[in-house]
């Protein structure tokens, strides 16, 4: 999912980057309203993240011309003030979410990944393969007696597995798919979020999300210990 994250502060904002790119999502920065307002309308974000005071254009007008354009826009506000009043101003406005500053980067992890789950909630539900369930719309994982809780982007990734099972997926429609784009470090993070998965599903001898080399991967799914 896309993040479009408001920040007028370069080092800050390239720090939030890396957190929230580190957790899965594709991040769009802008370090002005008015550059902001312009990646909106050419990214289409999934959440977006704003700094109150911003030049060229503030964060709270931004807010107003990203709730016109999409009112169901999910925003998230930055301020270094905790004044009643602009907290008051920016719930007014339809934000999701307000964080006072300074915080600590994962602060904002929880709150994105929170949202986008309450938000983005009525998409489906139940991906199932073998005796492994995914539950999409609560990032829950069920393999066998075991329980894991996905982050947003390993549930992406095993429900394009889950989809195309049996088939060879190819490195590069993974991360174009998955990432919206095919960079070689994505791809080494990638790699990552794929051994991760490996490790939640090893109850379920049925299935094995195996590597082809030179090509990619494929989630196959056997019956009685043989290949369907």
């Amino acid at each position: 999912m896309k993040v479009l994250i408001a920040e007028d502060d370069r080092d800050f904002g390239n720090i939030l980057t890396q957190y929230v790119t580190i957790s899965g999502f594709e991040v769009n920065l802008a370090i002005d309203g008015k550059e902001a307002w312009e990646k909106f309308n050419a990214e289409k974000p999934d959440i977006c993240v704003l700094d109150v005071m911003m030049p060229e254009m503030d964060g709270f007008t931004l807010a107003e011309k990203i709730k016109q354009s999409d009112a169901d826009m999910p925003i998230i506000f930055l301020t270094a003030k905790s004044l009643k009043e602009d907290i008051v101003k920016g719930l007014k406005l339809g934000a999701d979410d307000y964080i006072t500053k300074p915080f600590d980067p994962e602060v904002l992890i929880l709150r994105i990944n929170n949202i986008l789950k309450r938000v983005y909630s009525s998409v489906n539900d139940e991906y199932r393969v073998s005796s492994t369930v995914l539950r999409f719309n609560t990032l829950e994982l069920i393999c066998g007696k075991a329980k894991e809780k996905l982050t947003l982007k390993e549930a992406q990734l095993l429900r394009y597995f889950i989809i195309n099972k049996n088939k060879i997926l190819a490195r590069e429609d993974i991360l174009t798919e998955i990432w919206g784009e095919d960079d070689y470090f994505l791809g080494r993070s990638m790699d990552v979020f794929i051994s991760r998965l490996r490790k939640y599903v090893a109850e379920d001898k049925n299935i094995d999300i195996r590597t082809v080399r030179g090509t990619g991967f494929i989630l196959e799914e056997m019956k009685n210990g043989e290949n369907s």
